[in-house]
This record gives structure tokens, C-alpha cells and sequence, in this order.
């Protein structure tokens, strides 16, 4: 009997091995695609370099997500539905780092960052952006990287936000009775180019009736330092960044942390030391957390460093320079520029995606303002920020494949059902809020922006009202599946 039992074991083993190989066979397979790609566009003009440094900075996110779980719906979730603070944890050692490179990169001039309006549209957009990655179960970086691990589930919820993005950005009819009088007639004395109509569409209006008109600065800029090293240090990391960081880690040491640290019998209670060694072990509970925060952090802040040396090198201010330069003019706005960040960026490159394909089956989706003045609709071969999108996935699926973390997964349909309603939800309040978890909160808030919090309380509250309404609605199918079994 134990000699058949050892052969079973054995014949797992050899299984279990042979896949194995098989998964770092596809991960190679995967890097050497991306590699192909590069090397193939740099030699057909080595202008491409600008597509590519966005690439492999979005293979890296991708790797990094992937091997911390790093996703701010878990963070959310965790933390209200079973008290699980190692994620949010996670993500404010990863803003702590990044706001560090970041500052640098600042002070010497090298940034690509731009600030966001500030106005109480942020709130509201991550409002409407929390509820939705919570019923999605994955915010929109998160569903980048969960696609790459063959999750179909979060390729739905990225497809559904880039389509309703696309869409929510050129409706008008009734939504125009909603929009005040004052956005229409402030959008109205802008002047914009006769081929874009602001007084059509409701997000026209929006954004230059009353975007347009909200100021946008740093905590640096706003403080006015002299110094471009104690703007981009003090201002913009250690005020803005740092110290809130610091502060909502001691909230959620003493809410949810705290009562289970001290639990521990080998630990004798001396006051303020006690409580700091709490603080820290929370801080250091994760490695796997922290090592992705740390990648991320300091990837995103070489990823402006780089942008920014390119641009000096082609003599350019924007990506659609160098293509129109390279003679790719189609999908290019009225001012010759399409999207380019110049830093990690998530939801406006999938618009874009989502938009050229609705453009090509006869949609005008260049009559409005976000696409036909600043951002364009490049061929999605040509597009920049969506190679770094592509890369992120193909990054994950690396990492997934070298964990043997990679499977195809498809929904049941309550589970699709759910993707594309949270998706969309997403969709909508990354338009409202003017970006995602990452472009509205994360690379805002570690580059000086307030705004990046702002957004950050909304995204926090309406991933609470996800969670109390998903409590709700499984107590309610928990409690028919029990009359259903009574009767």
C-alpha cells in the first residue's frame, strides 16, 4: 500500500515539475515577445525608443502589482469587511517611497508632472470610483494585472470601463438640462476651435465651464519656497505625502491593528515603546507588500525621470511631435498631441483604446473636447501610455507564470454581471474624477498634489458604502437560499 502511494506521490512530483517548466517556458515566451517588439520598432526608427521606455516601465508595474497582490479594492475591502490592514498598509509605504523619487526627480528638474484642479469633483468621481472596484473586486490597475494572471472576470471590468468612458464623454440630450448655467456659459467664452462644439456634450462643459476654472497647484507651489529642493521635499513630499501617510498608518494601527498586536503574551506593555514596536511590526508584517511598494515607488519616479530625458533629447513637449515627425498624423487632436503623461497612468489610455474602435465603426469621438483637443485617438499600435497599459498585463502574466499564480479563469455569470457593472461604475467616476486610483490619487498625491487626496476620501467612502452593500446583498441571498432549503 505505501509503495503505491510513494509512486502517486512521485508521478505528482514529475507533474507538478513538468508544469512548471511549462510556465517559465510561457513567461520566457511572454518577456521575449515584448523584447521582439522593442528591438523590431527601434529598428525600423529608433524614435520608437519613446513607445518602448513606456513599455517596460509598464512591464515592471505589471511584475510588481502581480508579486505584492498590490490593489487599493483589496486595501478597501480588507479593511472593512474582515480587518485586514496589511494592503492599505502596503499602499502607503509605496506613496511614501515614490513621493521620495518623486521629490527628487522635481527638484532637478526632470518631472512630468502635472497638478489636478482641485474642486469637490474629485471627491465625488472617487466616490463613484470606490463603489465600483469594490464590486468589481479589483481597481483599475488591480484589473490590468489580474487580466494578466488569465482572470477574465477583470478583463471584463477593463473592458466595460474603457467603453463607458468613451461613451460617457460625448453624451448631451438630457444631460445637458443638468449641467448650470454658469459651466455653459463659461465653456461658451473660451472660443475653442469650430470643430469641437462644448455647449453639445455635458463633459464638455464640465471640463471647460468648470475644470478649466479651479486652481491647480502643488502643496510646494502653493507654500511658494524659494528653494526648488525644500518646494519639492518639504512641500510636496514630507507635507503632502509623508505626513498624512504617517498619520492614516497610526489610524489604522490603532482601528484595526493594535488590539491583535497586543494579544501576543510575549510582549510586556511599557507604554509608548510597546506601541511603537506595534507600529512597526505592522509596517514590516508584509514583505512581499513592501518589496512591491518599494519597486513601485521607485519605478515610478525613474519612469518621470526618463519621460522627461526623452522629451529633451527629441526636442519635444508631447508625444504627438514625434509621430506627427514620424508621419503618423492620423488620431492626432487639433493641437497635434495625443495622450502622454510622461508617468504612471491608468484608464485614460483604455478611453482612448475604446474610443478609436468606436470611432472606426463610424462614431465622431474627435467632436469632443478630451479626445479631439489634448488626447486624440492614435491607432492603439502607435499609442504610447496603451503600450505601457499592454505591458503591465504582460508583466503579470510574467510573474504569474514564475509563481505558477497563472490560470484561466472565467466568471460564473453573477461574477461577469458584477465586473461589468463595477466596471462601469469605474468608468464613470474615473471621467468625474479626472483619472483612477492611479492617476487621480496615487501619482497625484506622491508628486505634492492635495487634489490626490481628495480623491483618495472618495474612493475610501464609496469603497465603504461597496462593502456594507455587499454585506447587505449576500445576507439577502444567504437568506433566501435558507427559505428555499426550508420549503
Amino acid at each position: 500500500m505505501g509503495h503505491v502511494t510513494n509512486n502517486s506521490v512521485s508521478v505528482q512530483a514529475v507533474e507538478t515539475a513538468a508544469g512548471e517548466g511549462h510556465n517559465i517556458l510561457r513567461a520566457y515566451l511572454v518577456l521575449g515577445f515584448f523584447v521582439v517588439v522593442s528591438l523590431w520598432s527601434f529598428s525600423v526608427d529608433t524614435r520608437y525608443i519613446y513607445l518602448s521606455a513606456y513599455l517596460w516601465f509598464g512591464f515592471i508595474y505589471g511584475m510588481a502589482l502581480q508579486y505584492g497582490r498590490f490593489c487599493m479594492a483589496s486595501a478597501i475591502r480588507d479593511l472593512f469587511a474582515v480587518g485586514v490592514p496589511r494592503m492599505a498598509v502596503g499602499i502607503m509605504i509605496a506613496i511614501v517611497l515614490f513621493s521620495l523619487v518623486a521629490a527628487y526627480v522635481m527638484a532637478v528638474g526632470k518631472s512630468t508632472f502635472h497638478a489636478s484642479p482641485i474642486g469637490l469633483y474629485s471627491v465625488i468621481g472617487g466616490l463613484v470610483f470606490g463603489v465600483g472596484m469594490v464590486f468589481t473586486g479589483g481597481c483599475a490597475s488591480g484589473s490590468l494585472y489580474k487580466t494578466g494572471e488569465g482572470s477574465i472576470a477583470a478583463l471584463l471590468v477593463v473592458l466595460s470601463l474603457s467603453f463607458t468612458q468613451a461613451i460617457f464623454v460625448d453624451l448631451g440630450g438630457w444631460l445637458n438640462q443638468l449641467v448650470p448655467a454658469a459651466w455653459t456659459a463659461s465653456a461658451a467664452a473660451k472660443n475653442l476651435p469650430a470643430s469641437l462644439t462644448p455647449t453639445d456634450g455635458w463633459y464638455d462643459q464640465f471640463t471647460a465651464g468648470y475644470i478649466w476654472d479651479l486652481p491647480a497647484r502643488t502643496i510646494g507651489e502653493m507654500a511658494q519656497f524659494s528653494n526648488p529642493f525644500v518646494t519639492a521635499f518639504v512641500g510636496n513630499s514630507l507635507i503632502n505625502s509623508f505626513l498624512p501617510a504617517v498619520v492614516i498608518l497610526a489610524l489604522i494601527y490603532v482601528r484595526w491593528y493594535r488590539r491583535g498586536y497586543l494579544r501576543d503574551k510575549s510582549i510586556v506593555y511599557r507604554g509608548w515603546r510597546t506601541e511603537l514596536g506595534g507600529y512597526w511590526s505592522m509596517i514590516t508584517a508584509s514583505k512581499r507588500t513592501a518589496i512591491a511598494g518599494l519597486v513601485l515607488g521607485v519605478a515610478a519616479g525613474l519612469h518621470m525621470w526618463v519621460m522627461q530625458g526623452l522629451q529633451q533629447h527629441f526636442g519635444i513637449l508631447n508625444a504627438g511631435e514625434l509621430l506627427k515627425a514620424m508621419g503618423h498624423t492620423s488620431g492626432l487632436s487639433i493641437q497635434d498631441t495625443v495622450f502622454d503623461p510622461g508617468y504612471f497612468y491608468i484608464t485614460t489610455q483604455e478611453a482612448q483604446g475604446a474610443a478609436w474602435v468606436l470611432d472606426k465603426l463610424g462614431v465622431n469621438e474627435m467632436g469632443n473636447i478630451f479626445f479631439g483637443l489634448d488626447n486624440g485617438l492614435p491607432n492603439p499600435i502607435l499609442n504610447p501610455v496603451l503600450w505601457m497599459s499592454f505591458a503591465l498585463i504582460g508583466g503579470s502574466a510574467v510573474m504569474a507564470l514564475l509563481n505558477n499564480e497563472f490560470k484561466l479563469k472565467w466568471p460564473s455569470a453573477e461574477i461577469a454581471t458584477w465586473a461589468v457593472f463595477g466596471g462601469i461604475l469605474m468608468g464613470l467616476g474615473a471621467r468625474i474624477g479626472l483619472g483612477c486610483n492611479i492617476g487621480a490619487f496615487f501619482a497625484t498625491v506622491t508628486n505634492g498634489d492635495p487634489s490626490g487626496w481628495l480623491f483618495g476620501l472618495g474612493m475610501t467612502v464609496g469603497g465603504f458604502i461597496g462593502v456594507k452593500f455587499f454585506n447587505w446583498w449576500i445576507e439577502r441571498k444567504m437568506a433566501k437560499e435558507v427559505v428555499g432549503l426550508e420549503l
